[in-house]
């Protein structure tokens, strides 16, 4: 189920193009920043569907808690650096996170075995492989350089 890792950096690296409004660096790295709330909406959904569907396996729950948890400090601070750069356009994190979440779920239905899709992608939860600081360390990094400057 590396697909599942594959579609995620995917979606992290389609994002940003997709949704920057012009060509200037802070509107692409503001696009970049926003794909972080597209990386949570990816965790939030898949976990969400994945306890339902497992019969309330708790598990999930506690890797989605955790995943915020290890990112909740990369998401205020690409908050904070969106702002500081002039904002988002009007909708833009609300797109970002409608994609990774349509994103997931249409990887998910295209599973042959959704049991297995499901333990696959709460693994990558678990490990980190999905948190935003290995999916999108050079977005992270200059967000950090901006807030420290």
């Amino acid at each position: 189920m590396r697909k599942t890792a594959a579609l995620a950096v995917a979606f992290l690296g389609l994002v940003a193009p997709a949704l920057a409004q012009d060509d200037t660096e802070n509107t692409a790295l503001i696009g970049e920043l926003m794909a972080f709330h597209g990386s949570q909406a990816i965790v939030n959904v898949m976990t969400t569907h994945c306890y339902e569907t497992t019969g309330l396996d708790g598990s999930y729950k506690l890797a989605a808690e955790n995943w915020y948890l290890r990112n909740i400090g990369f998401l205020d601070l690409a908050d904070r650096v969106i702002t500081r750069l002039g904002g988002g356009a009007e909708g833009q994190q609300k797109a970002a996170e409608t994609y990774g979440g349509t994103q997931i779920m249409t990887a998910y239905n295209q599973a042959g075995d959704k049991g297995s899709f499901c333990r696959a992608f709460l693994e990558q939860v678990e490990t980190g492989a999905l948190d935003i600081d290995r999916q999108l360390p050079a977005a992270l990094k200059r967000a950090q350089e901006i807030s420290a400057s």
